[in-house]
């Protein structure tokens, strides 16, 4: 039986990114954007490369927080927008895909913090991705810089993990972006996403390419 799975059968797991997948937004871009336009157009630009592939995701990470420096107050505010700009499907596709059988993990380099509110609607209990620190104030302070999805090949490294585990008849990843595609060889199946973000690497890469979660419940039929 799976730790998160409710009831006692085979787990089949799902490895979910967050970003640009479960929600329209990408999460450090938004926290960017409350430091103005100049800050929200420079870390966007690294945020790009970064999924496409162009640059290591490691040379970008602890930079893009060091500008923004995000308080606890601000990461909870853009915690409710995940969830204002959810994938319209997700909350009805991920509840079929429970009842069949399914354990959904979010697998992400974005935010911890950032990212359980939308989790907690969607129903998911387990999140992979980074925690962010900050002091008694609420000020940043720092992040969880030892996190496997801090850098390339985290995910891949999450997975198997995961794998282990959990111990799955079956294992699926679902992303958009190119640290996503890393997980491919790791699972028995990968789902490129395009709905918010096509990416050449991605879209030619994938098993399957989608553009609304809806369609995984056909695929993982």
């Amino acid at each position: 039986m799976c730790s998160v799975c409710a009831v006692a059968q085979p787990c089949k797991l799902l490895c979910l990114d967050c970003d640009s997948t479960l929600s329209a937004i990408e999460g450090v871009d938004e926290l960017a954007r409350l430091r103005g336009p100049a800050v929200l157009a420079e870390v966007a630009a690294m945020t790009n490369d970064a999924m496409d592939g162009k640059i290591p995701l490691e040379s970008v990470f602890a930079r893009r927080l060091e500008i923004i420096r995000p308080g606890r107050a601000e990461a909870e505010a853009i915690g409710q927008l995940y969830i204002k700009d959810i994938e319209p499907t997700a909350v009805a596709t991920l509840a079929a895909l429970r009842a069949a059988g399914w354990t959904p993990v979010i697998v992400s380099a974005g935010y911890t913090q950032v990212i359980e509110p939308l989790a907690r609607l969607l129903g998911i209990t387990r999140i992979e991705a980074v925690r962010l620190e900050f002091d008694a104030a609420g000020n940043y302070t720092g992040f969880d810089a030892g996190h496997p999805a801090t850098r390339k090949g985290g995910k891949p490294e999450i997975v198997r993990a995961l794998k282990a585990e959990f111990r799955p008849v079956r294992a699926v990843a679902v992303g958009d972006g190119v640290s996503d595609l890393e997980t491919r060889d790791e699972v028995d199946l990968f789902v490129g996403f395009g709905r918010y973000a096509e990416r050449a690497k991605v879209k030619a890469g994938a098993h399957a390419y989608i553009k609304s979660l809806a369609e995984l419940t056909t695929l993982l039929a």
